[in-house]
């Protein structure tokens, strides 16, 4: 399928469509992304508005931005009446792909997008768009087809859901590294002692294989049972290895990339609150790190 921006001067129409969807395509991604919690999700729903937007009488369309993000809301909310169905049915804790920006900091964070998934996909679209991008309700309305008022008590209820999502202190990005560093050493090398220093008292651990990969099939709750799972872990990492490819950060939180014996690889992402390690999310589903290759 032909992308936006590539070969398009072979055909004129799609040329000028890829030259004013092409600054647009990555605000639309967020959208997308932060809708559907998926990567590749979010990218097809991009590709599918840009076809759009070729077919689109586009000397008629004022305001290009907001008839490409009513577009990507509403086929992202068609998406999410079938992903509903796929989650329902998924082996094991489902979590969002992993979206590894090394340099930018992310106000949508993995537990809060976690918190997304209990909302309807009419109150995620809602509380998205105007809590998190800033739409007014005006234009809110007009994306997803409800009256202001009925947007108004959709974005508030997602809001009540999702507080909990949302981190009380953001940790200071260098900081949140060290920690990062210092639970990827312990964690492979066995230091249960390190490791538990680490470690708040109610901490959990969340590992999504999706049933491809070896993985916990429920949340491991509390310090005792999350430090027995790794004194079992630091056994296998010291056979077959465990290669930190790069820390960086991981859905907002901070966290590192590996490479596992199996040589595929894994992303382990760290919410830390008042300087402990509150919850531990692993991503070992090889197919959501794709696109990480």
């Amino acid at each position: 399928m032909l992308a936006a921006g590539g070969g398009a001067h072979l055909f004129p129409e799609v040329e000028d469509a890829a030259t004013s969807f092409g600054p647009l395509r990555p605000r639309l991604l967020r959208v997308a992304y932060r809708m559907l919690g998926s990567v590749s999700d979010a990218e097809d729903v991009v590709q599918e508005a840009f076809i759009r937007w070729m077919k689109a009488d586009r000397a008629i369309v004022r305001e290009p931005e907001a008839f490409l993000r009513r577009t990507v809301t509403r086929l992202c909310l068609d998406q999410l009446k079938s992903a509903r169905h796929r989650r329902e049915t998924y082996v094991g804790p489902w979590l969002p792909e992993p979206l590894v920006e090394a340099d930018e900091e992310d106000e949508v964070t993995l537990p809060l997008m976690l918190a997304l998934e209990r909302l309807s996909p009419l109150e995620r679209a809602a509380f998205l768009l105007h809590d998190v991008f800033g739409l007014a309700f005006e234009e809110v309305a007009a994306t997803i087809g409800r009256d202001p008022a009925a947007c108004r008590q959709l974005a508030a209820r997602g809001r009540a859901h999702v507080r909990a999502g949302r981190p009380r202190f953001a940790v200071e990005k260098q900081r949140g590294q060290e920690i990062a560093e210092a639970f990827f050493a312990a964690s492979r090398s066995g230091d249960m002692t390190a490791l538990g220093t680490l470690l708040a008292a109610d901490v959990s651990l969340h590992s999504d294989g999706g049933g491809k990969r070896a993985a916990a099939v429920t949340a491991v709750c509390g310090l005792k049972p999350v430090l027995r799972l790794h004194r079992g872990l630091a056994v296998l990492f010291g056979k077959s290895g465990s290669q930190l490819v790069r820390t960086t950060t991981i859905n907002g939180l901070p966290g590192f990339v590996t490479c596992e014996a199996d040589g595929e690889l894994q992303t382990t992402a760290l919410e830390i609150e008042d300087g402990k390690i509150v919850a531990i999310y692993i991503m070992r589903n090889p197919d959501k790190l794709r696109h990480l290759h």
